[in-house]
């Protein structure tokens, strides 16, 4: 699933260990499902996922439910009832509980006639006594997550389209994120927040793989966030340092109100 997820890439190299622990019986989580079972002995249902069998010399094709055929989708729709709501739905369900929580009708973006959305690109208002650390702090939690498309929205879970960049993505993780990077000044501060973000949004699901890709997804999400942050950290310093001429040019990384297509 090189498209999505590098299982090569850095951050899944040296957290795959992690990413792969079972809270509960600490071990590994488990296939709890025989997708795989025809790669042989470690990939039935019952077994624990080996790091090897993820990013080893002869590692498996990892795949999220996009990339499976068809036959196989209907399988685990039957057997696990396994059904993954689009990027559209996602956000008009998180669009509907932003309303009752803020009061604001669009607060993070405006949906289309077409099932597209269009971001807004000011910053997201709160009221007290509501302010913007209760946001971030609410506890959050998705049941049956899949690849988590209501966490975080890297792609549409349903169709295997990315979603990009960053101002575009409707999961609730996101739009906290957001809200982090629009309120906080210092990295360590960003930081400390990005932290508290993710300790109150969870997320619940069976099947191993799926649990596996969700992981991996929270993970990229926050080397993404990250990296925008620093980006943009560094274009603040050298704004300091530039001639009165060159201060009001637009900054390479200025995202506006674009909507996703």
């Amino acid at each position: 699933m090189g498209k999505l997820i590098d299982v090569k890439s850095t951050p899944i190299q040296e957290t795959i260990e992690t990413l792969l622990q079972d809270k509960t019986t600490g071990k590994n989580i488990i296939w709890a499902s025989n997708c795989y079972a025809e790669e042989g002995f470690g990939f039935r249902d019952v077994d624990s996922i080996g790091v090897m069998a993820i990013v080893g010399i002869c590692s498996i094709n990892l795949q999220s439910r996009s990339e499976k055929v068809l036959k196989e989708q209907n399988a685990r729709a039957k057997a696990k009832a396994e059904v993954f709501t689009p990027a559209w739905m996602c956000n008009k369900m998180l669009n509907s509980m932003e309303k009752e929580r803020l009061g604001l009708e669009g607060a993070f973006n405006t949906e289309n006639a077409d099932n597209t959305w269009t971001a807004n690109p000011n910053k997201i208002p709160f009221t007290c006594p509501y302010n913007w650390q209760t946001y971030v702090s609410a506890n959050s939690l998705e049941i049956t997550c899949g690849e988590g498309p209501f966490v975080v929205s890297r792609y549409d879970a349903a169709s295997g389209e990315l979603i990009n960049p960053l101002i575009n993505r409707i999961g609730i993780l996101d739009r906290k994120l957001r809200v982090v990077n629009e309120n906080t000044t210092t990295n360590e501060e960003w930081l400390k927040w990005a932290l508290q973000a993710y300790q109150s949004t969870y997320g619940y699901e069976y099947q191993g793989d799926n649990l596996l890709i969700a992981r991996m997804n929270l993970l990229l999400t926050f080397v993404d966030y990250y990296k925008e942050r620093i980006a943009r950290s560094q274009i603040r310093c050298c704004s300091m340092r530039l001639p009165k001429r060159l201060e009001n040019q637009p900054s390479p990384y200025h995202e506006g109100p674009q909507g996703r297509k």
